[in-house]
């Protein structure tokens, strides 16, 4: 098993299961050899004031689990009920692909690729958003 690998930018924090870690002076590569860990780049947490949107709020669903904020038999359905309405809207073919992998993710408690595959939505929703907006 191979594990995930993050790498660090100087001085880049990370939470590992609810611990803050911060990289040295140097870019690192590290091997997580744990299954199962909860991890969060913090670079990419979402801060509470920043969900203001349906896809934002479903990835800080997940994140809460990362962070430790939340335990997965209470976000579980929550989860589940939240991609199952983006689903609704967000209909063509790649973005079905993602939510199809971020369901999946759910059901095995992987709140990491969960969080993964929402994240890869917030750029489509974005334009979409935009293009809803009155000029």
């Amino acid at each position: 098993m191979s594990g995930l690998v993050l790498k660090l930018g100087p001085k880049e924090r990370v939470l590992v299961n609810g611990a803050v870690i911060e990289n040295g002076d140097r870019r690192t590569r590290l091997s997580i050899k744990t299954p199962n860990a909860n991890i969060l780049r913090l670079r990419d947490a979402i801060h509470p004031e920043e969900v203001n949107t349906p896809v934002r709020r479903v990835c800080y669903m997940a994140q809460l689990v990362l962070s430790g904020d939340s335990v997965p038999e209470d976000i579980h359905p929550q989860l589940l009920r939240g991609i199952e309405q983006l689903s609704q809207v967000l209909t063509d073919h790649d973005s079905r692909t993602q939510l199809t992998l971020a369901t999946q993710a759910v059901l095995t408690a992987d709140y990491y690729q969960v969080l993964k595959a929402l994240r890869s939505l917030l750029p489509r929703e974005e334009r979409l958003l935009a293009g809803a907006r009155p000029s």
